[in-house]
């Protein structure tokens, strides 16, 4: 059982994650502002079912390499820490660009809508990293199989990022044309997020090793 506080952090983890300018955020806001509302939804149904794809080879992965190798957790602590703040610096760095920017898309149809957010889900690497990097600091095998805890995490972060995409994803137009009134309001949101990402790795960094 995941403690509760291990719980909201995770999900806080999740929700900076996905507010965080990526591939998947990119192309939902274009394809939302290009072709309409209705066509950001569908995309984002493909979108989630890449992160399926994630949560299931990291879950099953997870559980044989902490089976194997316990040391493993400070390496996915390192690596987690040092893109949290490879991510911090995307945020706050000279000539950082909005997602709000979009991309000039052509039409598609309703199941290419839904490949392409898949094929942009499934290999989108911040996803992977997120997985891979900052789901294991939040599993203690003492508690339980490290499989069900993979999959609770996993499902959360879903909801999570669902949730925020679909909000991105019908109100795209409107949240361009506001930040594009208001550009101050975008320089201190990524002031923030590269803040707030850079204080989540030093978190991870002074966790304490889990033992198997």
């Amino acid at each position: 059982m995941i403690p509760i506080h291990e719980w909201l952090l995770f999900a806080g983890a999740a929700l900076l994650m996905v507010l965080t300018p990526g591939p998947n955020m990119i192309y939902l806001i274009s394809r939302s502002i290009c072709q309409g509302r209705m066509a950001g939804v569908t995309s984002l149904v493909g979108v989630v079912g890449g992160f399926l794809v994630h949560m299931t080879a990291a879950a099953l992965g997870l559980t044989a390499l902490f089976l194997a190798v316990p040391m493993a957790y400070d390496l996915l602590k390192w690596a987690g820490a040092g893109y949290l703040m490879w991510l911090a610096w995307q945020a706050v760095k000279p000539g950082a660009r909005s997602p709000f920017e979009p991309r000039q898309l052509p039409p598609d149809s309703v199941p290419r809508l839904m490949l392409m957010g898949f094929l942009t889900s499934a290999l989108n690497p911040k996803v992977a990293v997120f997985y891979l990097s900052v789901l294991p600091q939040f599993i203690a095998p003492e508690r339980g199989s490290v499989l069900l805890q993979s999959l609770a995490l996993g499902l959360t972060q879903i909801a999570v990022s669902f949730s925020v995409n679909l909000l991105i994803a019908v109100f795209a137009a409107g949240l361009a044309s506001w930040f594009v009134r208001y550009p101050l309001w975008l320089m201190l949101q990524r002031y923030v997020m590269g803040l707030v990402l850079a204080g989540l790795a030093l978190r991870l960094l002074q966790e304490q090793r889990r033992t198997v």
